[in-house]
């Protein structure tokens, strides 16, 4: 059965659904909406002209499991091999990461000496946590947050620390809200499986989705890479992807092409643009959750009401340029747990992983402070009335007081990226499970992918592209 296929957004997500779907023969036209000017979301890179490259979004990506491997895939496949920068575990970047814990930096303990010994900021050894852990029960909730969940694991210091500090810098969220079944699914699984975190990594926990491994998989395996990004920025995958679609011949590709509103036909769906309607046999929506809530039809409002539940943060993103080389440490960035400063999440040391990113002549370092997530409003104010130069200022006082750093930068920039982050929230995987089943008892021909539902890394939201395309057309 050939069909029209619409695919709602242009950010990482719906390029990856469209790049599966083009690859179907079941797809007889496939139509990409974008509202805004450019594709790839936030994934977005400013490069200058001297060669240095900023990134406003993600900066690292993780080869790690099935959805590491299925990036890879799509870049070998894309023809960015040659692009590719990795960063291997042995690298100082990856052994070296940073806590600003009572006003000043602490690395994490890594290694077997660093689980045995008592390593500040911590007031006990790590082994001591590892040992509560494999003897503590399994927990009886259906959902937890994860703050709940490491402090009945691990203890609350690692979880007013530690994981404090990792769910700011991955979610730029709060533990004590978020749930640790939707945001930390292997420590989930792992406890269901083994009845133990510690356990469930070293035994295992279930197998994950079957992606074959192609020869940069490989590649990245057998050298060891922790992280990689790409020459000119990760913003280098959506124009790859972008292009690949346009010139396929088998997309309809349209940006500043925003979805004005849906409406059901009994068999399909009729989309509003602002100069006109486009009709489609099915929808995958990768638009934010909120965004494709305010474009269903009335009949649809509890679906509508469900994808308005899942709130989302706002992140500041200041990318600063410093003469020479300031760092009084060398690693991947530093973390700050809420309880030290609430509205500062936490710097990156971009030139450390990425030197191939620095301007060419001169040193230099690149640095990106993370300010905001789910303390925004508390500490800046209303997005919308936030000045650039008071963020600016913010975050260059932080690398001061933190690093060190007495010269000012001689290059900045400031982007504010609103509503970027989802979070999920306690229940959220039930949510979902009723939204998904709303669908299909109300036979929509609709697929959710993006950033809002099954995970927020780039890795995640790539492959729920691929899912949803696969869920309509079978395996490609």
């Amino acid at each position: 059965m050939q069909k029209t296929v619409a695919v709602l957004g242009g950010g990482i997500g719906g390029l990856s659904a469209c790049f599966h779907l083009s690859k179907s023969p079941q797809v007889s036209k496939l139509v990409l909406l974008e509202g805004d000017g450019r594709f790839g979301g936030w994934l977005s890179s400013t490069r200058r002209e001297d060669g240095a490259v900023f990134e406003h979004g993600p900066r690292g990506i993780r080869p790690a499991g099935a959805v590491g491997r299925n990036t890879l895939n799509m870049v070998e496949e894309l023809g960015l091999e040659s692009e590719v920068l990795p960063v291997t575990y042995d690298h100082v970047a990856s052994k070296n990461r940073y806590l600003y814990v009572g006003g000043q930096l602490h690395k994490m303990p890594s290694g077997l000496g660093g689980v045995v010994r008592t390593v500040p900021p911590f007031s006990r050894p790590l082994v001591q946590s590892v040992l509560k852990e494999i003897l503590t029960s399994r927990g009886k909730e259906e959902d937890e947050s994860v703050h709940s969940f490491v402090s009945r694991r691990l203890g609350t210091e690692l979880a007013d620390i530690a994981i404090d500090s990792l769910c700011r810098g991955v979610f730029a969220g709060d533990c004590r809200k978020l749930s640790v079944r939707s945001c930390l699914p292997p420590l989930y699984n792992a406890e269901k499986a083994r009845g133990s975190i510690i356990l469930g990594m070293l035994l295992g926990s279930g197998p994950g989705p079957d992606v074959p491994p192609s020869t940069l998989t490989k590649r990245s395996a057998q050298e060891n890479w922790a992280q990689w990004s790409l020459k000119r920025g990760l913003q280098n995958l959506p124009e790859a992807l972008e292009e690949r679609m346009r010139n396929g011949g088998r997309v309809e590709v349209h940006r500043d092409t925003p979805v004005m509103g849906l409406s059901t036909n009994g068999t399909g769906w009729e989309i509003q643009l602002e100069d006109g309607t486009i009709k489609a046999d099915h929808i995958i929506a990768a638009l934010p959750a909120k965004a494709l809530a305010s474009a269903l039809p009335s009949a649809a409002q509890p679906l509508s009401q469900q994808l308005r539940e899942i709130a989302t943060v706002t992140v500041a993103v200041v990318n600063l340029e410093y003469e020479g080389s300031v760092l009084p440490v060398t690693g991947f960035g530093h973390l700050v747990p809420s309880s030290e400063d609430r509205g500062l999440l936490g710097v990156v040391y971009d030139s450390v992983p990425f030197p191939q990113h620095n301007r060419t002549g001169g040193p230099t370092t690149r640095l990106t402070v993370m300010m905001g997530g789910a303390w925004f409003q508390e500490v800046f104010g209303n997005p919308e009335e936030v000045t650039e130069q008071l963020l600016l200022d913010r975050a260059t006082q932080a690398v001061t007081s933190h690093l060190g750093v007495t010269t000012p930068p001689i290059w900045s920039i400031v982007a504010l990226l609103k509503d970027c982050i989802p979070q999920y929230y306690l229940a959220h995987w039930k949510r979902l499970e009723n939204m998904r089943q709303y669908i299909r008892d109300h036979n929509l021909p609709l697929s959710l992918a993006g950033s809002s539902y099954d995970g927020v890394s780039v890795n995640d939201v790539i492959f729920s592209g691929r899912t949803a395309a696969e869920g309509l057309v079978g395996k490609v």
